[in-house]
């Protein structure tokens, strides 16, 4: 019984962050019931996977910027046009790849740099800011591709980063033996932190979970890497978006929990007042962060046109409501100073979860946007009434 009192007490705690957890099962075990199961097969969840990565790479810049309290409505079409710029330098110069990747990645930085200054040094509202960009990059999409509409990327190896897969060793027959081999490292290397983290803790005298519902989490998120894994290697297994995703994923949730810089981002979100006064420089932190996210939206571009293998007029469209969504349905908070990128991931596969399964049902795409509308507001209402209760509020 102590262990249901505990696990409840802990729910209950860490609600914001479990609760995305339970939604997205829900969600899948829902449409896996209407769809016959079709919802669940290896197929429908790669693809699914792998149509969220640049959105799920927009959301973790998104994070950041809904973090320190401010937002970014520029990224979508950014996005759009620095993926027509790799195009137009894959098909008109004789540049190798990495170069145009890392070309189009300090381009993205550098327009970050200059949305920061002008939020940070001039104090414009960084929502004019971002509408500002939206019709500018609009505007500069249109003109890159006025010729004909779209840019048709023929390179292979530049189409391979938004459709190819990681290689394998035919080991085992039926599935994708690197992909499960990745797989099971993640676990131990899951298991291993976890365990560090709880032995620093007890070192320094910090609360800590029982060891019975310590194994319980450790069981459960291991089976969950371990079911995605097992999909995924029965189909075509990691795509190198997913792979990419991950790094992404990796690195930010590193600097975000690990490094002097992640705390000043999370200061500066809590009280940019007091943070300040401690000796934080908000100006900067301001700048990493728009930078970061424009950085973001240029990697985000290049694996949208990667996918499409073009460049058109349309990218980029709602893309950057699209990123918000994720992030406020991954648990940021809409006050600022709370937030995962780990949680705008899940968030992100919840809103891509929804697309997928409601067309597996034939769902029109006007109810489509109603629906996830509703999601976004019942996100956002679930924010404000726990913090309202945390603080003690009604």
């Amino acid at each position: 019984m102590n262990f249901f009192n505990e696990l409840k007490t802990i729910l209950n705690k860490n609600i914001r962050t479990y609760g995305m957890f339970i939604a997205l099962f829900v969600i899948m075990f829902t449409f896996s019931i209407l769809t016959d199961g079709v919802f669940m097969s290896p197929r429908n969840i790669s693809n699914l996977i792998n149509s969220m990565g640049y959105i799920a790479v927009l959301a973790v810049g998104m994070t950041l910027v809904i973090v320190i309290r401010h937002i970014d409505l520029s990224v979508g079409f950014l996005a759009g046009f620095l993926g027509a710029v790799a195009a137009i330098l894959i098909t008109r110069t004789s540049l190798p790849l990495p170069l145009v990747i890392m070309a189009v990645l300090l381009l993205g930085s550098l327009v970050g740099l200059v949305n920061g200054f002008l939020v940070a040094r001039l104090n414009i509202p960084a929502f004019v800011v971002g509408l500002a960009g939206m019709m500018i990059f609009r505007g500069a999409l249109l003109q890159v591709t006025s010729r004909t509409g779209t840019i048709i990327v023929p390179s292979r190896q530049f189409n391979a980063i938004g459709n190819g897969f990681i290689p394998d060793i035919n080991m085992l027959p039926g599935y994708h033996f690197v992909t499960l081999l990745v797989g099971a490292l993640a676990i131990a290397a899951f298991v291993l932190m976890e365990i560090r983290n709880r032995n620093t803790k007890i070192r320094y005298n910090f609360e800590i979970p029982s060891l019975p519902i310590f194994v319980a989490k450790l069981l459960f998120i291991s089976f969950l890497i371990g079911y995605v894994t097992r999909i995924l290697a029965m189909y075509n297994g990691l795509s190198w978006t997913v792979v990419i995703v991950l790094i992404v994923v990796t690195i930010y949730h590193f600097i975000t929990n690990r490094t002097v810089l992640g705390r000043y981002i999370y200061a500066v979100g809590g009280n940019p007042e007091a943070a300040a006064l401690s000796g934080i420089d908000v100006n900067k932190i301001t700048y990493f962060v728009f930078a970061s996210m424009s950085m973001l939206a240029a990697l985000s571009g290049i694996l949208y046109t990667s996918r499409l293998q073009s460049a058109t007029t349309t990218a980029g469209t709602l893309f950057e409501l699209d990123a918000i969504a994720a992030a406020y349905v991954g648990g940021v908070s809409a006050a600022g100073g709370v937030g995962k990128v780990t949680g705008s991931i899940i968030g992100a596969l919840v809103m891509a979860s929804l697309t997928s399964g409601m067309n597996l049902m034939g769902v029109g795409i006007s109810y489509q946007y109603m629906i996830r509308g509703g999601i976004l507001v019942i996100a956002v209402i679930f924010d404000v009434m726990t913090r309202n209760r945390f603080a003690g509020g009604h």
